[in-house]
């Protein structure tokens, strides 16, 4: 198994997806897996679908896959980059829909042993762009099959951006689906150019916070929580400090869509977060609120603490 091998050279070991969603800061020392693990299986009672996952599949062709089945659930999250394994690590999410609402379990292998264990998704711990694979068991563990239920009591979540004009009450999965689609091809970069998509998380803030912000600046893109907190766009914290555009070297922000940092030429990771950093301490010296970043970064050894490395 190359996992032992790699071990037994003394060789750090990176297990990845596609990369999508990494940042490297220098060049990587170690070995590095893919996770490749395919296989969609469906199964089915009066109330919902049970969909087990192999790793390997791409997202996309998950979520298309199973809208072109009838099965709805997943339509929200059209067009995110990279595989299925990596969906539980940061319990991904846009337009209002998180992974964790559909999660019923995640498989992983213990790679020093080859023993198999089940995570309940309440195991996983999922919060906001997180799990408790970014914790426990990040090192030592490949994620190998995830497990969704979707029920056949089917609502749409029409909370987020222009999935607000749309009519709740003559409107189908493959609608939304076909708007998220062109939502995100408008606003993001083309594939070809370097990108990781949403560089920074939106930031969760108190209710007082929040209040005083919205007082400054009533057109604030802001979303109430369950937990009593606020989340707000942190694409547009970056758009009013107007840095979209901005440029250090051969990075920088993206002018359609300031959340994301592009590579413009050759930049290598180091620009990328020196560009990130500067990002970051701009808006908190005009908002006094502290960007964390979603990219995951890795040094030459592995993955390192993002927020330090921007400090």
């Amino acid at each position: 198994m190359l996992w032992k091998q790699a071990l037994q050279m003394n060789r750090p070991v990176l297990l990845l997806g596609s990369g999508s969603n990494v940042l490297f800061l220098e060049n990587y020392t170690g070995i590095v897996l893919l996770n490749r693990i395919k296989g969609i299986v469906i199964q089915e009672d009066a109330e919902a679908w049970y969909v087990h996952v192999g790793a390997g599949e791409l997202w996309h062709d998950l979520v298309t896959y199973t809208i072109n089945r009838q099965i709805p659930g997943l339509e929200n999250l059209a067009l995110i980059p990279g595989y299925t394994g990596s969906a539980p690590i940061q319990n991904i999410g846009a337009y209002g829909v998180e992974l964790q609402d559909f999660c019923k379990y995640v498989d992983i292998i213990q790679l020093d042993n080859g023993k198999k264990i089940r995570l309940s998704a309440l195991e996983c711990q999922f919060g906001y762009r997180d799990s408790i694979f970014k914790h426990n068991y990040r090192d030592n563990y490949a994620i190998v099959a995830v497990g969704l239920r979707f029920s056949k009591f089917w609502r749409p979540v029409l909370n987020y951006g222009e999935l607000r004009l749309l009519n709740p009450h003559h409107i189908t999965p493959r609608q939304i689906f076909d708007t998220v689609c062109t939502m995100r091809r408008n606003k993001l970069p083309n594939p070809k150019i370097g990108n990781a998509g949403s560089f920074f998380k939106n930031p969760l803030i108190d209710t007082k916070t929040a209040t005083q912000l919205l007082t400054c600046y009533p057109d604030i893109p802001y979303y109430p929580q369950t937990n009593g907190g606020v989340k707000i766009a942190a694409g547009w914290l970056i758009d009013r400090c107007k840095l979209k555009g901005y440029q250090f070297g051969n990075a920088a922000v993206y002018e359609k869509q300031a959340l994301i940092l592009i590579n413009v030429g050759h930049a290598n990771g180091s620009e990328i977060a020196t560009l990130a950093k500067y990002v970051r301490d701009y808006v908190a010296d005009k908002f006094a609120i502290w960007l964390e970043p979603e990219v995951r970064f890795i040094g030459a050894e592995g993955e390192v603490d993002a927020i330090g490395a921007l400090s």
